[in-house]
């Protein structure tokens, strides 16, 4: 029996519940096992959304462990693969670059994956000293994986056509059944002022103005910001916003509930993404999605067939196309029907699987 070839995967995982860490959790459970011994460094630092990006005496402490836990593991599965997440941030990308640095001088080839869109917009603003770093550094890895086709030019400079990957994030999920009658729109993401919340709910006050208050607004999320929070609520508090429920974040089952009682599904960021589990998560819930162009955001959505992509920061468009399929329930079954259509050829479990695992082959042989 031939051995599995072995992949040491650096990642977070859950709690808190943010993308790179469901992808990680998503990748060490998958049918990925059958094919590759995978082994796992837990590289987070954070298990609350309010204390990320704090320093903390504990963090710094945490930060050396890791290094020497790679080490260890390192020497003791000798892999063939080491996948290392890249950060947008100088610190961040700092961090990560002593594990390339490492992985490298300890002969193993470093395959980096972005889970964002930032890459590009943070060098542009950094000093010439970090992009040659990063220069030098990339040129220690045989490949990068990110998350759509639009998204490789943020490695032209930096790798040839063969050694850009692309992986779109994908799952399988159980899914529940409609209970609720009433029209729902659902937002579940966390409450920053980066994912554009406040423009959510100024889209709402525009259909009140209009008349149109036939449906809930549901959305789930975690607060970080103080001033964006007073914010927000006094949105809903001035405006009287009774079709507004907010709610906590959720997970498993009561997530799926939730998008199971939606009829429309909006996210509309305005500042850059990767390719965000909501929306495929939304997708396999057969949901017309209202979004923003970031990230890989435009390769699920596609304008007119399973959703809307509007500009950001533009409520009112965002009114308009909620006021849109509010009324017309032949377009949102419609398009609901593209997204799942959409998800099933795309985004599950297996065809991630598959994309990552003929990766991992083309950069062994």
């Amino acid at each position: 029996m031939s051995v599995k070839p072995t992949i040491l995967i650096l990642g977070k995982l859950p709690p808190p519940l943010i993308g790179p860490a469901i992808a990680t959790q998503i990748i060490l459970n998958s049918k990925l096992k059958e094919a590759f011994q995978l082994v796992h460094l837990d590289t987070r630092m954070n298990k609350e959304v309010a204390t990320m990006g704090r320093w903390s005496f504990s963090k710094m402490i945490r930060s050396v462990v890791i290094y020497f836990e790679f080490i260890s593991l390192v020497r003791k599965h000798q892999p063939q693969i080491i996948l290392v997440p890249i950060s947008q941030t100088t610190m961040g990308f700092l961090k990560d670059a002593l594990f390339i640095w490492l992985g490298k001088w300890m002969g193993k080839k470093v395959l980096i994956q972005l889970r964002g869109s930032n890459f590009k917009n943070w060098l542009n603003g950094t000093s010439s000293f970090v992009t040659s770093l990063v220069k030098i550094t990339l040129k220690k890895c045989v490949g990068v994986i990110v998350l759509g086709h639009n998204l490789k030019h943020l490695f032209a400079d930096y790798f040839n056509e063969e050694q850009i990957f692309v992986v779109p994030n994908g799952a399988n999920y159980n899914l529940e059944t409609k209970k609720e009658e009433e029209l729902t729109i659902l937002y579940l993401a966390n409450f920053l002022p980066a994912k554009s919340f406040d423009d959510i709910l100024k889209a709402i006050i525009f259909l009140k103005e209009k008349g149109i208050a036939n449906f809930k607004l549901k959305a789930a999320g975690a607060w970080d910001n103080e001033h964006f929070k007073t914010t927000c609520l006094a949105l809903i508090e001035e405006h009287q916003l009774v079709n507004v429920e907010l709610l906590p974040p959720q997970s498993g089952r009561e997530k799926m509930q939730l998008f199971a009682d939606a009829d429309i599904f909006v996210f509309c960021p305005k500042m850059p993404e990767g390719h965000p589990w909501v929306i495929v998560e939304a997708m396999a819930n057969s949901l017309p999605i209202i979004a923003t162009d970031q990230g890989a955001i435009i390769e699920s959505v596609m304008d007119g067939e399973n959703g809307f992509i509007v500009s950001p920061e533009q409520p009112d468009t965002i009114a308009e196309k909620l006021e849109l399929l509010l009324k017309d329930e032949a377009l949102r079954k419609q398009m609901a029907a593209k997204s799942k259509e959409y998800y099933q050829a795309n985004f599950t479990e297996e065809k991630m699987v598959q994309n990552l695992g003929g990766v991992f082959r083309k950069v062994l042989d």
